[in-house]
């Protein structure tokens, strides 16, 4: 068996947590499965897995030579998809990390469309809200929101991100409307959206005069999840300042109400990020200009459509600010660090199957 076969065994026992499941799905005996794995090792000289009678994990040298396997196969996967058979589009297997409520309210909906186009692509999608190490984590490419300082990643813009306060019509019968900062601060109450990293409540922001206003918004129910944040805004347990297109259908049902029109937070930019390759991966590329078409055209009332490059012209973060802005560009900033070639070896010496 030569080498580039050896990695694919290789590859797939780590995938499948399993030399049977990894035999199987690659049509070959167990056995030879079992030999092509021994004889990798007396090659490299290195113990590779860790093998119980329960389980197998990954030694740091099985890591490290993981994702090396794991970049070199895409390589060559993505390297033939360019020459052979074009006509039947890009093929194999699309890795991409989006925001949950994005995957949820917009890209989920829409999936059966890209799939149409591209049916040879096995798409693989995670939602989450934690940094992710592209590298490491095999994810050829990630959805974020926010500003993309100092960023290891190369960027495409396909969405403008705006949010909007709001409450239910049964809040506003017991408490009003609000008509300004100092009423909202004074008078109302909101639900809380707390950060699962760090456990603090995000702060409202305001763009006023071009500056952030930033203000702490009194509550008594705070929640870590997008769906159970507009819930509780739609049970009337106080405010929400949510991402527009989080909230369409329920502004057009009535089930909310928008408030302070006049007031806005500063927009951010969502945008496609990969990694700084020689070539983009053609994959890769029908994706990012998929998704930009899937915003520029989504009809949620411009909360993520496209707009002038200027209306995301960038502010400066405070210190100690803990506004969704700050936040979003912390967590962009830890997931350009994971990238970055030094950091590799740290991941690898903690992997496991």
């Amino acid at each position: 068996m030569d080498r580039f076969q050896a990695m694919q065994v290789f590859t797939r026992v780590v995938d499948a947590n399993s030399f049977s499941a990894a035999a199987d799905s690659l049509g070959l005996p167990r056995a030879t499965v079992t030999t092509t794995i021994q004889n990798l090792e007396k090659r490299l000289k290195v113990r590779l897995l860790n093998r119980t009678t329960r389980r197998l994990s990954l030694t740091p040298d099985g890591a490290a030579y993981y994702e090396r396997c794991v970049r070199i196969l895409d390589e060559l996967e993505d390297t033939e998809a360019s020459f052979i058979d074009a006509e039947r589009g890009p093929r194999g297997r699309l890795r991409i990390d989006v925001p949950p409520m994005i995957g949820r309210q917009i890209l989920i909906p829409n999936l059966c469309e890209f799939h149409q186009r591209y049916p040879d692509l096995e798409i693989v999608i995670g939602m989450t809200d934690r940094p992710v190490d592209m590298v490491r984590e095999a994810v050829d490419c990630v959805i974020r929101i926010g500003e993309l300082r100092d960023s290891s990643l190369v960027a495409r813009r396909i969405g403008t991100f705006r949010s909007v306060v709001c409450a239910a019509p049964e809040y506003i019968e017991r408490h009003g409307i609000p008509t300004s900062i100092e009423d909202l601060v004074e008078n109302h109450h909101a639900v809380h959206y707390f950060s699962s990293r760090t456990g603090r409540n995000i702060d409202w922001d305001f763009l006023v005069d071009g500056e952030s206003v930033e203000i702490k918004m009194r509550g008594v129910v705070s929640v870590n999840d997008g769906d159970a944040y507009v819930a509780c805004g739609v049970q009337g347990f106080g405010l929400i300042q949510p991402g527009r297109f989080m909230v369409f259908r329920e502004l057009q049902r009535g089930d909310l109400v928008e408030v302070l029109p006049h007031l806005q937070s500063a927009p951010m930019p969502i945008s496609v990020l990969y990694q700084h390759n020689r070539h983009l991966s053609p994959k890769v590329r029908v994706f990012a200009d998929w998704a930009a078409e899937l915003f520029a055209g989504c009809p949620l009332n411009s909360g993520c459509q496209l707009g002038n490059e200027s209306s995301c012209a960038s502010l400066k973060t405070l210190a100690g600010s803990n506004t969704l802005r700050s936040l979003a560009e912390a967590h962009n900033f830890a997931e350009s660090l994971m990238q970055a070639p030094e950091t590799l070896s740290s991941h690898a010496s903690s992997a496991g199957i």
